[in-house]
């Protein structure tokens, strides 16, 4: 069954298109920077926000009811959603799709006859990928929606729990290398606190490690050659969260020798909810070596929760892709729409304008981030700016030749030299330089 028969294939047609249906800067095929726009952006469709999301909000329920939702039997209707999902993929040209284990299938009453279901829907899912070519770019595990995980996963005060995560883990990262996924992610919805007056910290945090060096040890067993990515997020559903921020998660890698193992995956909205910009979290990861992947979306500065709209902001999108294009690029990671439609955008036709925002404005980004280290501006102003570290003393410190009593000698003669200006708004302006001009 068609679900989207009014909708045809959406295209590029230029900046200068009337047409809502089309793409005004993603011409998949343009080739920047030595690869193809295709190929640098690597978009993925979030299964859970696209196929799964009624609409509801903290404060009401559902308003979004779709066609491939009508049928009585909850089995039915996640097959119809795979029917739905291709058929979506296919139309918006996005050669990837990213999911949780409960959006691709109910849950059942115990975790048997759960993953039996899910493995029926899993077969549907690979028919359809052979049939149109779209792959898998990550997998994940719902471990933070039941009831059972009200006071964490790995992170539980409850053993059994724990257990139960483990297995619910074990089969999500089967089905993440059945489907070949590239990469299989690691968010701990719960992994956090709500008060330290009943929280055994140093237990919580040791469990979580325990539980990923087993992660590690299975992948390895069974062969799965994904990359294992973490997900940081300050807050919300709980009050602190152990994957705060990106430093935070490096720091926790380190003290559990997880280093060679795991890699980011940065969420835009995430990154504003810690208090940082997205190309804050985006540059921590990629000068320590641990950039993997995107999670692309924008939240609402005047509301305090994870609002996951749809990223249409060409000044995040373009110093987003320029810290990309520095890490070298996506490998096997790639810009995941982890983005809903508002609640008020009920109608199916509003999936696709929405995608179609997103996409565009992150081409763009694209083609204004190629173009400022094409010309180097703003690496040169850095370069510029940290030149007294090239020679003379500076160039002692970075090579460490000296210490605190040959910094004191040389202060003692030579006292500070003038500092000159950070030119902060002069490079801003040159930013919207790039901006309007491309």
């Amino acid at each position: 069954m068609a679900y989207f028969h009014q909708t045809g294939k959406i295209v590029y047609e230029g900046a200068a298109s009337k047409n809502p249906y089309s793409f005004k800067y993603y011409n998949p095929t343009e080739q920047i920077a030595g690869k193809s726009m295709k190929d640098h952006l690597r978009f993925s469709m979030s299964w859970w926000h696209t196929f799964t999301y009624g609409g509801g909000d903290p404060f009401g329920g559902a308003t979004i009811h779709r066609p491939w939702d009508r049928s009585e039997n909850d089995a039915e209707r996640a097959r119809e959603r795979v029917f739905a999902a291709f058929e979506f993929m296919e139309k918006m040209q996005i050669g990837y799709f990213c999911f949780h284990d409960a959006d691709l299938a109910p849950r059942r009453s115990n975790l048997l006859e759960t993953n039996r279901v899910l493995d029926e829907i899993v077969a549907v899912i690979k028919q359809e990928m052979k049939r149109t070519g779209i792959q898998c770019l990550w997998g994940t595990s719902n471990c933070f929606g039941d009831d059972k995980f009200v006071h964490g996963a790995a992170t539980s005060c409850n053993a059994s729990v724990f257990a139960y995560t483990a297995a619910q883990i074990k089969k999500a990262i089967e089905v993440t290398q059945e489907l070949g996924g590239e990469n299989y992610v690691f968010w701990g919805g719960r992994e956090g606190y709500e008060t330290l007056l009943n929280t055994n910290t140093a237990l919580e945090l040791d469990n979580f490690a325990r539980l990923l060096h087993m992660a590690v040890d299975y992948a390895k067993k069974i062969g799965f050659t994904g990359q294992f990515l973490i997900e940081p997020k300050p807050k919300e559903p709980t009050k602190h969260q152990y994957d705060f921020d990106a430093q935070t998660v490096l720091s926790f890698l380190r003290k559990y020798e997880l280093e060679p193992y795991f890699k980011l995956n940065i969420e835009a909205n995430h990154a504003t909810l810690a208090g940082h910009t997205f190309q804050h979290e985006l540059n921590m990861a990629r000068i320590n070596g641990v950039f993997g992947s995107v999670d692309a979306n924008t939240g609402d500065p005047q509301l305090g929760w994870d609002t996951d709209q749809f990223p249409t902001g060409i000044y995040d999108t373009t110093l987003a892709m320029y810290e990309i294009l520095q890490a070298g690029g996506f490998t096997t990671g790639g810009l995941n729409f982890d983005a809903k439609v508002r609640r008020a955008s009920f109608e199916e036709d509003d999936l696709f304008l929405a995608y179609i925002a997103g996409m565009d404005t992150f081409a763009r980004g694209l083609r204004v981030a190629a173009r400022l280290l094409e010309d180097g501006v703003l690496e040169a102003f850095k370069e510029k700016r940290y030149e007294s570290y090239t020679e003379g003393i500076g160039k002692d410190i970075v090579n460490g030749r000296v210490g605190f009593h040959e910094l004191e000698a040389y202060a003692l003669i030579h006292g500070a030299t003038p500092n000159v200006s950070g030119r902060q708004e002069y490079l801003e302006s040159l930013l919207n330089q790039y901006i309007f001009e491309s």
